[in-house]
């Protein structure tokens, strides 16, 4: 099992001193274009957000910086929560339309069997 002191940040925020938090980098590890791109699409669909990007880092390394900025008076923590719940939301119903998909295929294939 991990030891607690050797286990690795999954996500981290960044924030430049002396700025509110409406722009901030999220630094999240073990991560890659997969889940980047997908969650800027997600986020940049909201109106209150002025900028949305990421890069990755390094080839050789697996995290990626997730920069946000948003209008005045909404923390880039709000989108970024908001976003992630969302493609959650969209990956179990297209997870839920395949398994029923599969479902309906063998069912379909039992009744030719027959």
């Amino acid at each position: 099992m991990v030891e607690e002191a050797e286990r690795k940040p999954v996500l981290e925020m960044v924030q430049a001193a002396g700025t509110d938090g409406n722009c901030v980098t999220f630094v999240l590890y073990d991560e890659d274009h997969t889940l980047g791109n997908s969650l800027r699409y997600m986020i940049m669909k909201n109106p209150e957000v002025e900028f949305c990007g990421y890069s990755i880092t390094h080839p050789s390394e697996s995290k990626i910086n997730f920069r946000i900025q948003t209008k005045e008076g909404l923390p880039a923590v709000e989108p970024f929560r908001q976003g992630l719940n969302e493609l959650m939301d969209v990956c179990q119903h297209v997870l839920n339309k395949f398994e029923a998909s599969i479902k309906n295929y063998k069912d379909q294939k039992q009744v030719e069997i027959e």
